[in-house]
C-alpha cells in the first residue's frame, strides 16, 4: 500500500513540478551567476517551495472546508485543472508560458519569484498536495509517505538545477520536449483518476 501510494504521489508531483522542464529556465534566470551563487539561489527556491507545499498540504483541506468546498468537488475540479496542464505539456504550450513568466521578472534574486512560486510550487503542485493529503485524511503513515515523496521530488529538482548546464547539453531541445510529452501522458491518466475518485465520493454512476 505504501509503495503504491509513494509511486502515485511521486509520479504526480514529478510530472506537475517537472524538474526537467524547469532546468532550462533555471539556466536562463541565473545567467552570469557563479556556481556558488546558483547553488544559493537553488537552495532558497527549494526551501521556499517546501514551505509553500507543506502549508497547502496541511491546511489546504481545512481552508476548503471553511469556505464550504467539499473534497469530492475539489478532487473533480483539481483533476480537470491537472488534465489541462497535461494538455499543455502534450502540445508544448507549457514551456512558452513558463518562459514568459520567467521573463517578466527582472529582480536580481529569482529564488522566491518566479522559481519557488509559481514555477516550483505552482497551482498544479498546490492542488496535487491538497488532493493527495485529502485522499488519506487521518492516515498519518500515508501522509508521512506523501511528504517524504514531496521532499524527494524537490531534492531531485535541486540536483537538476545543480547539473542544469550538463543536462541541457545532453538532452537537447528535442530530448526535453520528448520527456515533457511522456510526462504529460502520465499526468492525463492521473488527472482522470482524480475525477473518478471525486465522482465515486459523490456516489455517482456507482463508481
Amino acid at each position: 500500500m505504501e509503495l503504491e501510494l509513494a509511486t502515485a504521489a511521486f509520479v504526480t508531483l514529478f510530472v506537475i513540478i517537472d524538474p526537467i522542464g524547469l532546468t532550462p529556465l533555471f539556466v536562463a534566470l541565473t545567467t552570469g551567476k557563479s556556481q556558488s551563487q546558483r547553488r544559493g539561489i537553488a537552495l532558497r527556491a527549494i526551501l521556499t517551495g517546501i514551505g509553500i507545499l507543506t502549508a497547502f498540504g496541511i491546511f489546504g483541506e481545512l481552508l476548503l472546508s471553511k469556505i464550504g468546498i467539499g473534497m469530492p468537488a475539489f478532487r473533480i475540479s483539481g483533476g480537470i485543472l491537472l488534465f489541462l496542464t497535461a494538455i499543455e505539456m502534450l502540445f508544448e504550450k507549457r514551456t512558452p508560458r513558463r518562459e514568459k513568466t520567467a521573463d517578466e521578472d527582472h529582480s536580481a534574486d529569482p529564488a522566491v519569484f518566479p522559481l519557488a512560486m509559481p514555477l516550483i510550487a505552482g497551482p498544479g503542485a498546490m492542488t496535487s498536495m491538497i488532493l493527495l493529503m485529502g485522499q488519506h485524511s487521518g492516515d498519518l503513515a500515508a501522509q508521512v509517505v506523501i511528504y517524504v515523496v514531496m521532499l524527494t521530488v524537490l531534492a531531485i529538482v535541486f540536483l537538476f538545477f545543480m547539473t542544469a548546464g550538463v543536462m541541457e547539453r545532453v538532452l537537447g531541445h528535442t530530448g526535453i520536449n520528448l520527456v515533457t510529452r511522456l510526462m504529460g501522458m502520465f499526468l492525463a491518466a492521473l488527472s482522470v483518476q482524480f475525477v473518478l475518485d471525486g465522482l465515486r465520493d459523490f456516489g455517482l454512476f456507482g463508481l
